[in-house]
């Protein structure tokens, strides 16, 4: 039984790491599209500065 308990947990170690890890710039970037952004940094600017996503749109 112990050892099953051991095998589970190393597990569940393993699930939550992949959890928390970070995405990569590409994934981010990605996501940023979805939202109506150019790219990640785009989107960052918008969230923590005074841009917003017209501006990708401006000719």
């Amino acid at each position: 039984m112990e050892k099953k308990h051991f095998a589970l947990k190393k597990l569940l170690e393993a699930v939550e790491k992949e959890l928390l890890k970070k995405p990569n710039r590409k994934t981010l970037d990605r996501l940023s599209l979805l939202a109506g952004f150019q790219d990640w940094d785009s989107f960052q600017d918008a969230l923590h500065g005074d841009a917003d996503a017209k501006a990708n749109y401006e000719v």
